[in-house]
């Protein structure tokens, strides 16, 4: 793995323990990168980190159950990374969650708070905590993902859009840092936000053998749209909205 894409850049991946973060991993790993992976689910983690290693042939794959909820604890994080590795590369943001309502008149407020931590506080916690070693790096990336449902929001969705829509930007305001920092030659490192409809995997397939999942995107394709973001250079994608699925 020493003469991948991505050889000794360190990545972390915050929410690495569901499908997406596994599929990130792995395909992280399999380009030559060092990758981190934090979880709220210690059990979840350890085995995500374990597959990646196997799957890319005993790659370095860390992990560390993290509470991203907590702007001390993820700074403490970033700062344990850069200090056991060296340096920091990339953050991919892959925490998630979703709820919905029948209708915009049934949505329940509840909803809001709990997506406004998942989807919103985790990520200006990493944003802010990662910043400096991004900007030190000349690799430095920030990778949201996100949803088509934050340009386009339907009735019964309104929380998960406004969610979504909040993180994106915060994201670009962290672009436009990035934009600063660079001064006239541009920017060094690079803030960019993947958007798809929806992710699917292997699990869901053979759950609803049936279902078209007409639009989504496999978290093997978003993975390697992941990997693609450090093929191009920062000025190409800071602050970009890139899509994986057909603009609303």
């Amino acid at each position: 793995m020493g003469n991948g894409a991505l050889s000794g850049a360190v990545v972390v991946v915050a929410g690495a323990g569901g499908p997406a973060g596994r599929a990130a991993l792995l395909r992280l790993a399999e380009a030559g990168a060092t990758v981190v992976g934090a979880d709220n689910d210690p059990e979840r983690l350890a085995e995500a980190v374990d597959a990646a290693r196997y799957g890319a042939g005993g790659a370095a794959v860390t992990g560390e159950p993290v509470d991203l909820l907590d702007l001390d604890s993820t700074r403490d994080w970033a700062q344990r990374v850069e200090k056991d590795f060296g340096r920091i590369d990339g953050v991919v943001h892959l925490v998630g969650g979703w709820r919905g309502s029948e209708t915009f008149i049934k949505t329940s407020l509840d909803d809001w708070d709990f997506l406004e931590l998942l989807l919103v506080k985790t990520v200006q916690h990493t944003s802010l905590a990662f910043f400096e070693a991004l900007q030190r790096s000349e690799l430095g990336r920030y990778v949201l993902i996100s949803a088509s449902g934050a340009t386009k929001p339907t009735a019964g969705n309104a929380a998960y859009a406004a969610a979504k829509a909040a993180a994106e930007a915060w994201t670009l305001a962290l672009a436009d840092a990035f934009r600063k920092a660079g001064g006239a030659e541009g920017p060094t490192s690079a803030a960019a936000i993947l958007v798809v409809k929806a992710l699917v995997h292997d699990a869901m397939r053979a759950d609803r053998p049936n279902a078209k999942f007409a639009g989504f995107t496999d978290v093997k394709d978003l993975a390697e749209a992941i990997a693609g973001v450090w093929e191009k250079s920062a000025q190409e994608v800071n602050g970009q909205r890139l899509w994986l699925t057909e603009k609303p």
